[in-house]
């Protein structure tokens, strides 16, 4: 693993801390190897000064990538039954024993966690976002509220209620994953939160997700944490039915992961060279600084033209009432 180049030295002003985004692979579908990687790799980041540390979308244990699960339309393989229960088996309860290592890991480390987790609940996944706080608490979870294109087919669909945003010593921290960003009004929901630090686990390696976490951290006025895995097709296993070619070097996924700050600069990153933690000093003056010409949902909106409404009530397919007697 190697240092980030721009790592900055620690500071004790107020208003200034440092953070870590985690760019690696885990350990495909095997969440109990991951989960000692997490812990590692969330230990060295510690040691570097991080007190907030983010890990990549559906990082325990797996984004499945180039996976089909034998499904085309009207038709479904009983080898891609089987793929998708391996899935399954490496996924996490929340809460579960995995949510309690993952707690122990930000207690031992005395850091916030933000990880991306692949969530199961009954018999669906979700891509979900697990917050952590350094005595160990869970905080809570965001669930993806829309996966994109074929996800669809082996991920579940969040709704309003799991859209946190947590007031914490560091600022108002929270998550939107991947393409979600790519939603203006979940964007305009986590800014009316008055989330700070913007964590945005994602799989996406190409350009224009760097090109949009500098206008998110600009609209926002927040410091963006994006963070993505960089793999091998060594880091899958060898009987991994995807469309990844046999080259055990060959790239799957190049990263990309860095920090922004509020008037879009990098402080860190973008890393596509391999598997590396980057750090960045955050002050949270430069929140206040930017607010000065645009806060997209103060003195910059025209709620007198445009309103948005959220839904923040859990959806449930079946809900029991009890006659009294």
């Amino acid at each position: 693993m190697k240092t980030s180049k721009r790592q900055q030295s620690k500071s004790s002003a107020p208003g200034r801390f440092t953070v870590a985004v985690v760019q690696a692979a885990p350990v495909v579908f095997d969440r109990e190897r991951t989960l000692k990687k997490v812990q590692r790799l969330t230990a060295e980041a510690a040691r570097r000064g991080a007190r907030l540390v983010v890990f990549p979308e559906a990082f325990v244990s797996a984004y499945p990538r180039g996976l089909n699960f034998g499904a085309v339309v009207g038709s479904r393989t009983e080898e891609g039954r089987e793929q998708f229960r391996r899935y399954w088996e490496s996924s996490v309860d929340v809460p579960g024993p995995a949510v309690a290592a993952l707690g122990s890991t930000a207690r031992k480390c005395k850091i916030y966690l933000v990880i991306g987790v692949i969530e199961r609940d009954r018999g669906t996944l979700y891509c979900t976002v697990l917050f952590f706080s350094p005595d160990g608490a869970f905080l809570g979870k965001h669930r993806k509220i829309m996966p994109t294109a074929s996800e669809r087919l082996v991920w579940g669909f969040g709704d309003g209620s799991t859209m946190p945003v947590f007031d914490t010593p560091l600022g108002k921290l929270g998550a939107v994953i991947c393409w979600e960003n790519y939603l203006p009004l979940m964007r305009a929901a986590m800014y009316a939160k008055g989330i700070e630090l913007y964590c945005a686990p994602t799989a996406d390696p190409r350009d224009s997700w760097i090109a949009s976490m500098r206008h998110i951290a600009v609209e926002g006025r927040c410091f963006v944490l994006s963070c993505n895995q960089f793999n091998r097709r060594s880091d899958f296993p060898d009987d991994y039915w995807g469309a990844l070619g046999d080259d055990p070097q060959s790239v799957v996924t190049r990263g990309g992961s860095c920090i922004v700050d509020p008037f879009g600069n990098f402080l860190a990153g973008p890393n596509t060279d391999g598997e590396i933690i980057l750090t960045a000093e955050i002050d949270r003056a430069q929140i206040v600084r930017g607010k000065f010409d645009l806060d997209v949902v103060g003195h910059y909106a025209r709620p007198d033209i445009f309103q948005l409404q959220v839904d923040e009530r859990p959806k449930r397919p079946v809900s029991h009432r009890n006659n009294a007697s």
